[in-house]
């Protein structure tokens, strides 16, 4: 436990940065399978709906800084590849 009055704030900072990050990446990982349950349902339509959602929820994760930009254009990239073979 800190005892200075700063170190006492820096954690509660950390506190809501945390769980803002949390927040951030439960977003875009739900976004995620839910594109994936689509894909494997066949559901082509709400697929790419749901692919443009996913993207935006990994966009914003990269902007805050949850993630970094090559892990989330991998993530992308991926989804892109599910589902060019799901309409194709």
């Amino acid at each position: 436990m800190p005892n200075i009055k700063s170190a006492k704030k820096r954690v509660k900072v950390i506190e809501k940065k945390t769980l803002r990050n949390n927040m951030i990446k439960s977003a875009y990982k739900t976004a995620i399978k839910k594109f994936e349950q689509a894909i494997e349902a066949g559901k082509t339509e709400e697929a790419k709906a749901l692919f443009s959602e996913a993207t935006k929820k990994i966009d914003q994760a990269c902007t805050k800084g949850v993630i970094v930009k090559n892990t989330a254009a991998r993530k992308k990239s991926s989804l892109s590849k599910k589902l060019k073979t799901a309409v194709a």
